[in-house]
């Protein structure tokens, strides 16, 4: 796979996030292949209990556990992990407590659903912290994951999301609960993490990423890189777009492309193919003027091709490619 030096050396953990229905979900499963280059090692988490993973990689829904899902374009190994809350609090009490199997016993009285609803911020400790957990554990002196990948929740909720010690303040000043939010948040604000924007060149996801990378901005939560996803060529050269614009196409010339191509040249057919031009001309143009706004941004940004037939997994390791090819992975 050619592919430039990454923007991101150094980066472990690689956090996407999006505006619903940008495919932020598409994008991390990508990037997860494109950084198994080489033999290297990557972990892709969910934490939305969407199994949206397995479904990308038509693999049966994932257990509480890191199972091998791919093999990426270099040799690497892909694993996934879908976290979920309740399993991540009986390990967490393990971890600190050794509850054993009294913390099992949690499960049945419902103790677990009360805890999260009482401390709505603890459920996201756990999340992170599971997170957290999987960028720091080692075999020996070396990581056992060279790359972590986090399809974390949408940009809406993704400052609060990362912000576990605002969350944790009022639970716990002290002891293993708040000793875990600092460690997680020594991590999300290092050079080890970076959290990529996921979106399209329409008006209001890009709106949503401007006030996302603000939002993390003011957060002191390192803003990772801007993915346009689902980018499609025009189909016109500048010259016949400024004519479709403005209504100008030349009439004979359509009629006569029509003609050649075999199909039945009437003049509603023609004056359809006017009208179509004028609105994809103005759908580029939209796409500059958002495209502008992305770069002012000041983030590097990267541009991801909309697959016409749906996303497979021949469909990711092209997007991969592309990841590579541009500098993300």
């Amino acid at each position: 796979m050619a592919s430039r030096e990454s923007d991101w050396e150094g980066v472990r953990l690689h956090v996407v996030t999006g505006k619903g229905g940008t495919g932020k979900t598409t994008v991390a499963a990508a990037l997860a292949l494109a950084l198994a280059g080489q033999g290297h090692r990557t972990l892709l988490v969910e934490v939305e209990g969407r199994q949206g993973i397995a479904q990308l990689f038509d693999s049966p829904p994932l257990p509480y556990e890191e199972r091998k899902v791919a093999v990426g374009p270099g040799g690497g190994d892909v694993f996934a992990l879908a976290i979920d809350p309740e399993d991540a609090l009986l390990e967490y009490l393990e971890m600190f407590y050794r509850l054993g199997r009294a913390g099992r016993g949690l499960r049945r009285v419902g103790a677990i659903d009360f805890a999260t609803t009482i401390a709505p911020g603890m459920r996201d400790v756990l999340l992170t912290g599971k997170v957290y957990e999987a960028v720091r554990r080692r075999r020996g002196s070396t990581p056992v994951y060279d790359a972590v990948v986090l399809d974390a929740p949408p940009t809406g909720r993704i400052t609060r999301f990362l912000g576990v010690n605002a969350e944790v303040a009022g639970l716990a000043r002290v002891g293993p609960v708040r000793g875990q939010a600092d460690a997680i948040m020594g991590l999300l604000t290092s050079a080890q993490t970076a959290v990529h924007v996921v979106t399209l060149l329409e008006e209001m996801p890009v709106q949503e990423t401007a006030d996302a990378v603000a939002e993390l901005t003011a957060a002191k939560l390192p803003v990772g890189g801007i993915v346009v996803n689902g980018v499609r060529s025009p189909l016109l050269k500048q010259a016949e777009l400024t004519a479709a614009a403005k209504g100008r196409l030349d009439r004979d010339a359509l009629a006569a492309g029509l003609e050649a191509s075999g199909v039945g040249v009437r003049p509603a057919t023609v004056d359809a193919l006017v009208v179509e031009a004028a609105e994809h001309a103005e759908r580029v143009a939209l796409e500059k003027i958002e495209r502008r706004t992305l770069k002012a941004l000041g983030h590097p940004m990267y541009e991801l091709p909309l697959l016409s037939d749906g996303v497979d997994l021949g469909g990711l390791y092209a997007l991969a490619e592309q990841l590579c090819r541009q500098g993300m992975a």
